[in-house]
């Protein structure tokens, strides 16, 4: 079990290494990435998983594991682009496991990465896309807080259609903090 870097309800967030990056070969070539690809399919390989990762490590990103409290790695969150000069953030998050969605996982890991980006890296702004599909990250944004600010008409296909595709975002003014929305959202371990 990896050392906590910032500990949540339900999930703490922790370095994503190894344990990780074996894991999420299977959780990309599962059900979970049709939803965090805004309805892309593809075939990972372990080898392309790790050729991206060093042909990424001059990106500016980051990336947590999130493990449950007994230690079970069930996904991901980060920052997938922040330039330092605009101060704003595009967020990522993905529970890998389906048997952790919808109880809480997520959005206790969610409200750890924006207290860390917001509170220790003074960003000014986060934001994230997904497509209008995906009615459980629509539902957690605005629970959150965020704003839907864009959509774009159509734009993804996915389960036999054509979706919109909804850019969400969050201003540092507009984020109560971590512990006021615990107890606004009734999130409980």
């Amino acid at each position: 079990m990896a050392a906590a870097l910032a500990e949540g309800l339900l999930v703490d967030l922790v370095p994503y290494g190894r344990r990780f990056l074996d894991l999420e070969h299977r959780w990309l070539n599962d059900e979970g990435v049709f939803w965090w690809a805004v309805g892309g399919r593809w075939f990972a390989t372990k080898a392309g998983l790790e050729r991206e990762r060093l042909e990424d490590d001059h990106q500016r990103h980051t990336q947590f594991g999130l493990q449950t409290k007994d230690g079970t790695p069930i996904g991901l969150v980060g920052i997938n682009w922040m330039p330092p000069e605009h101060r704003a953030a595009m967020l990522t998050a993905f529970i890998g496991d389906p048997a952790y969605w919808g109880g809480g996982y997520g959005t206790d890991g969610l409200l750890l990465l924006l207290q860390y980006t917001f509170d220790w890296l003074d960003a000014r702004r986060v934001w994230l896309m997904t497509m209008s599909l995906n009615e459980r990250v629509v539902r957690q944004m605005e629970k959150v807080g965020f704003r839907l600010e864009a959509r774009q008409r159509r734009a993804t296909w996915a389960a036999n259609g054509w979706h919109d595709m909804l850019t969400y975002a969050l201003e540092r003014d507009e984020w109560p903090g971590r512990a006021v929305l615990i107890e606004r959202l009734g999130l409980q371990a």
